[in-house]
């Protein structure tokens, strides 16, 4: 089973390829996917990069986290789930008006 990973401090010039090609060391790179500001399209400096298996995300976490990458010390581990936000009515929050 895939294992996603957090990548921060990265480079605005970091690029999904080379996202792909650090990770692609430690096993299968599932997928790496950098984050862009919808309103700039700027990098906002993270990503995630998801492995074939827990094995290989260990392995990508122990020989990528702190390392020099692009000019940056970055730092990975696991990914989170984000918590859901509860729309509500309307997608306004749903309070009583």
């Amino acid at each position: 089973m895939a294992k996603k990973l957090y990548v921060g401090n990265l480079s605005y010039n970091t690029s999904e390829d080379g996202l792909r090609n650090l990770f692609s060391e430690f096993g299968n790179v599932a997928s790496a996917k950098i984050i862009f500001d919808r309103e700039t399209g700027n990098s906002k400096g993270f990503g995630f990069v998801e492995m074939g298996t827990d094995e290989e995300a260990s392995a990508a976490i122990n020989g990528t986290n702190g390392r020099e990458f692009e000019g940056r010390q970055i730092r990975v581990n696991e990914a989170m789930d984000k918590p859901r936000r509860d729309r509500g009515a309307g997608g306004y929050g749903g309070g009583n008006w």
